[in-house]
């Protein structure tokens, strides 16, 4: 019995020496290994660039063979699409707007552009702006991403578009289309209290839940519609805003963005808009922006004809409808997204001048 004991005290011994071996070796190969932070993963182009690294040199006849040959230069496209963010996928951003062009087009991402006559009673165009506007407020207060608050005025209209909605339910479907938005595109959205508080208690919170549910179900739970804030982005990505005015304005980047920004919120304000595909709402923002910060230049190119798909001619009554909209002709009365860009952390764009006539010659074909 006492030689049992003494085996299996020895065999213990053995497995303990041999796991502890395992072990170290466990660790020194884990030293060996070197840790990769999910930020420090390599984007597209230093894939490329290391592919590139790892092939073998040519030697100084190569080099000088190579240097005699015609070797092309870079293309619009290879220089517009650089960015420095890898997460706005450069690479590939071109062929995400066409995607884009053709999801914006689809009968679910569209809202109608009559719903008020068609469907609605008891709403006005004059109440919908005036919702519009406090959402605006309400992303303010909570510091939302410009994102949730395009995304919840678009359920508003196509829920608009389903359903009769009586005007005391009207701030109850703004509250519930931004609860959905938030968390859709919020890391931490405010909870449904935060919008009950907001509404200063007018609703409660199983009428806002009851109502998203409506909402959700209405939409069949197709939340990602592209956006004006879509396309103004990849306008962005393209380069197309950057390259150009930094180059022929010599302004701040920042500005033209923030301009851009805000003439397309203040497309949201007017409910005549919706007959405007959001990529139309975006390019002409964009042409009204390049305007106002140089009136006398022609705010159209034919590298913006194209990316975005639309000559100068075709964007003619959205601008005018901005421009009317910039110089209060329209909506005057609802300040919220004036007053935002007035403030200096959006380089006070909403106060910068702007001619009141738009020449008719801007609206020709470009051959710049």
């Amino acid at each position: 019995m006492s030689d049992d004991k003494e085996n299996f005290v020895r065999m213990t011994r053995a497995a303990t020496k041999r796991k502890a071996a395992m072990l170290d070796e466990d660790r020194l190969s884990n030293k060996k290994k070197k840790r990769v932070v999910l930020g420090e993963l390599p984007n597209l182009c230093n894939l490329s660039n290391t592919q590139k690294q790892t092939k073998r040199v040519p030697t100084k006849k190569q080099n000088k063979k190579k240097s005699n040959s015609n070797v092309p230069k870079e293309s619009k496209s290879d220089i517009d699409t650089r960015s420095d963010d890898p997460q706005m996928c450069a690479p590939y951003v071109i062929g995400i707007f066409d995607y884009l062009r053709q999801l914006e087009v689809k009968e679910k991402s569209r809202p109608l552009i009559d719903y008020i006559d068609k469907v609605q009673k008891d709403v006005t165009p004059n109440m919908r702006g005036v919702l519009v506007d406090w959402l605006v407020e309400v992303a303010e207060e909570y510091k939302l991403l410009s994102d949730t608050l395009y995304l919840a005025v678009s359920y508003i209209d196509r829920f608009l578009s389903l359903q009769t909605v009586n005007r005391q339910k009207l701030q109850l479907l703004g509250v519930s289309s931004m609860l959905i938005a938030s968390k859709y595109e919020e890391i931490t959205p405010p909870n449904v209290e935060d919008f009950c508080y907001i509404t200063d208690n007018t609703y409660t919170k199983q009428e806002v839940v009851k109502m998203e549910a409506d909402i959700l179900l209405a939409l069949q739970f197709e939340l990602g519609n592209p956006t004006t804030n879509t396309f103004l982005r990849l306008l962005e990505v393209l380069s197309v805003t950057k390259l150009l005015l930094l180059t022929l304005f010599q302004m701040s980047h920042l500005q033209m963005e923030f301009l851009s920004s805000y003439l397309s919120e203040l497309s949201m304000l007017e409910y005549h808009s919706l007959k405007f595909l959001p990529s139309v709402v975006a390019a002409s923002a964009v042409y009204l922006a390049r305007f106002i910060i140089r009136p006398k230049q022609h705010p159209w190119s034919v590298m913006l004809e194209e990316y975005t798909r639309y000559k100068a001619g075709d964007l003619r009554e959205c601008v005018c409808m901005i421009h009317d909209l910039y110089l209060s002709r329209k909506g005057g009365a609802l300040q919220a997204v004036r007053e935002k860009y007035k403030q200096h952390k959006f380089k006070c764009v909403a106060t910068m001048p702007v001619s009141p006539e738009l020449p008719l010659t801007f609206f020709e074909d470009v051959n710049i």
